[in-house]
């Protein structure tokens, strides 16, 4: 199912996605929430809450008031009010979990933040909301050339017009302050409308443009996340990763919020290990830490002056050995604990079909191999023709010899 702008035209061609992947009714939502209390009644003499969450280009959203008690589900397109005129949104949420979601955003019911519905969108307002949206693409074509001219250190991401028309609000990004005076005034006189200009971080530019990651997968901030934490290069030191900017840096230029979601457990299993900084102390030399691995709870230990030698260590062994070095009893080498963990393994690996050569394709048949076929099909002649004739299998008598006959023939 697609909406207004997904369907066919008049000529039966089809329109495509315009909205860029946040129509209201397909599955290409951007932040949107599964009403799970949605089949449940409410008891006898509550009434609904009076709130609902509308969703704008982008995955902008805000909470309205329903004055009116209209009857709203999910994917109303509703006409709202805005700072001048009316603004048209389609509603994604709507009942008790909308409490949920102010509570979770620190909204009150009562702030003047909370404007209210009008009424449900006629096809007057959808045809003027569409028709303004259809312009929002050529609009930015040429606010970045006028930009460009003016030569400003800013991009202009985004614009997005108001349901009704009024007033088109530029999204931009920049890295220091700019002065945008006379850019307004050549966008009022080019464009002929209200112009409002808001300044956005990297991160929010990408969530409201989104796109495809290193993953292969939508883009976590347009698709589901909301809150945007910080994120530094400890996180990637802790998860002993490589430090390469280009492999850790995202969409919008900055760390990845993914790098956040797995440090918490790295954090918990490195409280198990020893400081890496510590140095073991033993009779033979001091023993420096070079690498650990979180997965197998290994440290690699090697001797200052002997650089090349490492010997892995677990972590109740190295504990072990600088609780020693306290006690002024240091054992005596690394080796003595390192010959614990060097253990046979054999490979158990049967090679069925030759997946392991790459070359098998390339070999040339022996003539071998033919004569192994041919011996295993003769038998098998030799048994499909005594099944056909039955004397076949009877021995023929043997022929005597002429010197035989020769003796007969004289003793007569």
């Amino acid at each position: 199912m697609g909406c207004g702008s997904c369907s066919t035209g008049k000529d039966g061609q089809p329109k495509g996605c315009k909205n860029n992947g946040t129509c209201g009714t397909d599955g290409c939502n951007k932040l949107t929430v599964f009403d799970w209390l949605s089949n449940m009644a409410l008891p006898n003499g509550q009434e609904a809450f009076q709130c609902v969450e509308v969703r704008f280009k982008n995955g902008r959203k805000h909470f309205f008031k329903n004055t009116e008690k209209l009857t709203l589900s999910m994917g109303d397109v509703v006409a709202v009010e805005a700072s001048s005129g009316h603004d048209v949104g389609v509603v994604t949420l709507t009942g008790e979990l909308v409490r949920v979601q102010m509570k979770k955003k620190r909204v009150k019911v009562d702030s003047e933040e909370v404007l209210k519905i009008y009424r449900k969108a006629s096809q007057k307002d959808i045809d003027i909301w569409q028709a303004a949206r259809e312009r929002e693409e050529p609009m930015k074509v040429r606010a970045r050339e006028i930009a460009i001219r003016l030569q400003l250190k800013m991009k202009i991401s985004d614009i997005e017009f108001q349901g009704d028309a009024s007033k088109a609000t530029f999204y931009y990004t920049a890295e220091e302050r700019v002065d945008f005076r006379l850019l307004i005034k050549e966008f009022a006189q080019e464009f002929r409308t209200r112009i409002e200009m808001r300044q956005i971080g990297f991160r929010q530019e990408a969530a409201r443009l989104g796109g495809i990651g290193s993953c292969g997968r939508e883009l976590c901030c347009s698709t589901w996340l909301t809150d945007f934490r910080s994120v530094t290069t400890s996180a990637a030191r802790y998860q002993q990763l490589s430090l390469n900017p280009q492999k850790l840096a995202g969409q919008c230029g900055k760390l990845k919020c993914c790098l956040n979601y797995e440090l918490d457990s790295y954090l918990d299993a490195l409280k198990e290990f020893p400081r890496q900084d510590a140095k073991l102390q033993t009779q033979k030399g001091t023993a420096v830490c070079q690498k650990i691995d979180i997965f197998k709870g290994s440290l690699w230990y090697a001797y200052e002056g002997e650089w090349m030698n490492w010997h892995e260590l677990t972590t109740d062994q190295a504990k072990i050995i600088i609780q020693a070095a306290k006690d002024k009893k240091p054992v005596a080498s690394l080796e003595e604990f390192a010959t614990q963990l060097q253990q046979e393994v054999e490979i158990d690996f049967s090679n069925v079909v030759g997946q392991d050569s790459l070359t098998r394709f390339d070999k040339p048949k022996s003539s071998q191999n033919k004569k192994k076929r041919k011996q295993k099909r003769m038998p098998q002649k030799a048994n499909a023709n005594t099944n056909n004739n039955p004397k076949a299998g009877q021995k023929k008598p043997q022929k005597k010899s002429n010197h035989k006959k020769n003796n007969t023939s004289k003793d007569a």
